[in-house]
């Protein structure tokens, strides 16, 4: 039993084939401007790191994502929200809250005991501390996403974003820059200011341990390292790519589809 899940994001794509309940293979791209463009390349790129050539070979395709219902061959798309519950729970099955901090928006995911989503809030009005927002940040600094990740860690007086507009941080940035303000400083202030945001939706789902991340940025550990300090809880760590959670829950979705198929026969 040959499946496949594929999740196009707002900034990423990503597919992941899964046989029998074991991940085969999996892949992260850059989202095209069209995303069955991106969907295509994520699929294909995925197909051939497992030999396989053709879409007749999966026996159930699941889309997901932002960009699922313009994924011309699955067979079914599902709520990336529904996705990302499946597969963090599959992954660690005590994960209760989930952090989806997207390219384009923020979400906060509550699961029961059995990974069912029980409540979820989400934020895509604003840029304000999504992954989008991260990426400005980094540049208005001169660094990589990698190193706006390490150097927060360095911080010895974190700086003070008070702004909640994107455009109006990146400015509060530059005038710290301007007044000689050390980088380390402003880097763990621009993820406090995330935190914050981050700590108003988890408190409205009503944080429930484990709780852990999806998403690119749960790869920066200058986040990371600041949300545990305001949620005054550990973050757990998955032991997949944190940016393809919800590819696998649409893969394991794919893989009930065919069980239940199977049993009703």
């Amino acid at each position: 039993m040959i499946v496949a899940g594929c999740d196009v994001g707002s900034t990423t794509g990503k597919a992941v084939i899964m046989n029998d309940h074991t991940i085969a293979s999996y892949t992260i791209m850059w989202c095209r401007p069209r995303p069955e463009e991106t969907a295509r390349i994520a699929i294909n790129e995925v197909m051939e790191k497992v030999g396989l050539s053709s879409l007749e070979e999966l026996d159930y395709i699941v889309g997901t994502g932002y960009g699922r219902l313009k994924i011309p061959f699955a067979n079914e798309n599902i709520s990336e929200i529904t996705c990302h519950g499946v597969g963090a729970h599959w992954l660690r099955n005590s994960v209760r809250t989930i952090i989806d901090i997207g390219g384009q928006d923020l979400k906060v995911i509550g699961l029961d005991d059995s990974g069912r989503v029980i409540d979820f809030v989400m934020n895509d009005k604003c840029a304000a501390g999504t992954g989008k927002f991260l990426e400005n940040m980094a540049r208005a600094l001169g660094l990589t996403l990698e190193e706006l990740s390490t150097i927060s860690l360095e911080a010895t007086n974190p700086a003070v974003i008070t702004s909640q507009c994107s455009v109006f941080a990146e400015s509060e940035v530059i005038t710290l820059l301007n007044e000689g303000e050390e980088v380390a400083n402003i880097a763990n202030g621009i993820h406090a200011s995330i935190a914050s945001r981050l700590v108003t939706l988890v408190r409205r789902v009503g944080a429930k341990n484990d709780i852990t991340i999806a998403g690119g940025c749960a790869k920066n550990a200058g986040l990371i390292d600041v949300l545990e300090k305001r949620l005054d809880t550990e973050i757990v760590r998955l032991p997949e790519d944190p940016q393809i959670i919800g590819a696998i829950g649409a893969a394991l979705l794919a893989t009930e589809r065919l069980e239940r198929s199977a049993s009703s026969k």
